[in-house]
């Protein structure tokens, strides 16, 4: 029996939430939809739907399976699509991850705009601070922060990212303001654990012959989250490393100060990353396009290469 229209039929009942809605839709008898998802069960050995005389509900299996047919269908509409010349409407469903807090603060809004001029394509935004494999976990495209290398990955760069080590005035009336890195050493700092060296902190001393300073640091506070990084700090709690899309309206307000203003810290890069060995489909092209108008500035520092590991001090996703 042929595979796609197995898959098709599977994908119907499992949007639809019933044989009877799924045969309505497809145009066929509910016995016929019956018998697709019997012989489609025994073809792969292995039991996709739990059934009841109410209501159908996938096992662990079938939820993974069903995102794999819903993207085989949706490339194969695309690729008639293309050849036909009807890919001006794209449309269908887009997997984005991002890191948490800049998707809450600043992609949430986008992907909000994206929706309401792209009526046919429907969105699932995962966040999460830690480096997803985009193939594996089925990811049409990621949102990285950080430092490019070499992968299998293909990137577009957005915008700079700039890391800046912040407290508050009243950690710094307590405790004392830091004229060098190595100062860091006799303070409590708060640390991402997602880094490559989460507790060692590389910094730059500005100039032409500007050595690079280590220093490893501890601290009471250690999260995944840089969020979490910034309420400690903005508390007094310690020193933090933090990016500048979370913090500028702290400094501005001088509810945290920065800090050892000498000397830079790692300034990774905003990416939109897509796997390489995937056809970049209608979609993922409009939504890339979308998200340079929106965050687009700046020039790259190399080539788009891509992150296959954090940077030296800090990680792909400071959140």
């Amino acid at each position: 029996m042929d595979r796609i229209t197995l898959m098709e039929n599977f994908v119907r009942v499992v949007e639809t939430g019933s044989f009877a809605e799924a045969a309505r839709k497809g145009k066929i008898s509910r016995a016929a939809v019956s018998k697709y998802m019997v012989a489609l069960e025994e073809h792969l050995a292995v039991r996709l739907l739990q059934r009841t005389t109410r209501t159908l509900h996938l096992t662990t299996e079938g939820e993974d399976y069903y995102h794999r047919c819903r993207r085989i269908l949706e490339e194969i509409a695309e690729a008639h699509q293309a050849v036909t010349h009807l890919h001006a409407t794209p449309r269908g469903l887009l997997r984005i991850s991002a890191p948490m807090s800049f998707g809450t603060i600043h992609l949430a809004p986008a992907v909000a705009d994206f929706l309401q001029s792209h009526p046919f394509i429907e969105i699932e935004l995962v966040l999460n601070d830690r480096l997803v494999d985009l193939v594996e976990e089925g990811f049409d495209i990621a949102m990285r922060i950080g430092v490019l290398q070499d992968s299998s990955l293909r990137a577009r760069w957005l915008a700079p990212t700039r890391l800046k080590a912040c407290a508050s005035p009243a950690y710094l009336q307590q405790q004392g303001i830091p004229e060098q890195p190595e100062d860091l050493a006799r303070h409590q700092c708060l640390i991402y654990s997602y880094s490559a060296t989460p507790n060692v902190w590389r910094f730059q001393q500005h100039g032409p012959h500007g050595t690079e300073r280590t220093v490893r640091v501890r601290g009471p506070l250690t999260a995944n989250n840089g969020e979490v990084l910034r309420a400690a700090a903005l508390t007094g709690v310690g020193i933090a490393i933090l990016p500048d899309f979370l913090i500028d309206k702290d400094l501005a307000a001088q509810t945290l100060v920065a800090l050892l203003p000498d000397f830079a810290l790692p300034q990774p890069g905003m990416y939109a990353v897509y796997p390489s060995s995937r056809h970049l489909s209608i979609k993922v092209r409009r939504f890339i396009d979308f998200l340079v108008d929106r965050f687009g500035k700046g020039e790259p520092p190399s080539p788009s290469r891509l992150i296959s590991s954090p940077p030296p001090g800090w990680d792909q996703t400071p959140s």
